[in-house]
């Protein structure tokens, strides 16, 4: 077993060996830092859209319209029955009178028309419900049907088709992207550190001929790799933090169109900068160690 002075030696070793062969360093660094900020944005983008077209989802609405002869204790009734079905996350009930004065109020143009109407009121009352899952919407209309006093049930099914359309074919469309950044920058990290160590590789095969162990050949490598990869972890995430901030800078400013596509519920960096940090700082470390260790067994076995 080695000994602590030994792991040590090897340590500052791999510390110097990145001043010695810096312009390499330098190559793994920018390699790793451009590889970790595409797979980190898009994941980021993606996990972002996701979170927009559930904004979107929330926006959805069912209207339940009652028979007009449903007496006030029958709705409070009614009310209660709906807010304890477990798809519904919200119920508000929409009297006749309000209907008929945001009607008044929309429709300002059409004096005549509520003149004739006089004291009469042809709307009926309803209640708006949202519910938490758009998927099981054609469920919770069946519940909303077989309940008393239910005139009709008006769904946005259209919207809840093209919502869970979009879904889908942005989870392809992302994972497939996410997956090819994964592929491009294995690519880019392998050559690279392969790159790296082909300029050793003399000192590699001097090293094992004099005696040394796989062992005693590989930790500098493998320190060099991680600390390399550890800053270049600690560069993606200010580059992705300053992207991030500037872009949601930009569509928090939208709000007419944040209002209509749910951007509303966009991701704030402050709430998940923890474990992007994480990911960003073991990622780099992890990726960059392994990469150099893995790349000098060709050289090692002579």
């Amino acid at each position: 077993m080695m000994k602590i002075s030994g792991i040590r030696y090897l340590v500052e070793q791999g510390i110097e060996n990145i001043w010695k062969n810096r312009m390499m360093a330098f190559a793994s660094f920018c390699a790793l830092l451009v590889s970790l900020v595409l797979v980190g944005i898009s994941v980021l983008a993606y996990q972002n859209m996701d979170s927009m077209i559930g904004g979107a989802e929330s926006q959805n609405e069912v209207i339940l319209y009652l028979d007009e002869d449903t007496s006030t204790e029958e709705i409070n009734r009614i009310g209660n029955e709906i807010y304890q079905m477990q798809n519904v996350a919200e119920v508000n009930f929409y009297s006749r009178d309000e209907a008929y004065q945001d009607w008044k109020e929309q429709m300002t143009d059409y004096d005549i028309l509520f003149e004739s109407l006089g004291d009469d009121n042809p709307l009926i009352d309803s209640f708006r419900i949202r519910v938490k899952d758009i998927r099981q919407m054609s469920k919770t209309v069946s519940q909303l049907e077989n309940l008393d006093h239910v005139y009709n049930v008006r769904a946005p099914y259209d919207f809840v088709a093209i919502v869970t359309q979009l879904r889908i074919t942005l989870t392809w469309v992302m994972s497939a992207l996410i997956l090819a950044m994964i592929f491009v920058s294995i690519v880019i990290i392998s050559n690279t550190a392969r790159t790296s160590v082909y300029s050793r590789r003399e000192e590699i095969q001097i090293m094992k001929y004099v005696g040394a162990t796989n062992v005693f050949i590989r930790l500098p490598f493998f320190i060099e790799g991680m600390i390399t990869g550890f800053f270049a972890g600690c560069g993606a995430l200010v580059i992705t933090w300053v992207v991030y901030d500037a872009v949601a800078g930009i569509l928090q400013n939208q709000v007419a169109l944040l209002s209509i596509i749910g951007v509303g519920s966009m991701i704030r960096f402050e709430a998940i900068y923890l474990p992007v940090t994480f990911a960003y700082l073991l990622g780099g470390a992890l990726i960059g160690a392994v990469g150099s260790a893995v790349s000098i067994r060709k050289y090692i076995n002579v």
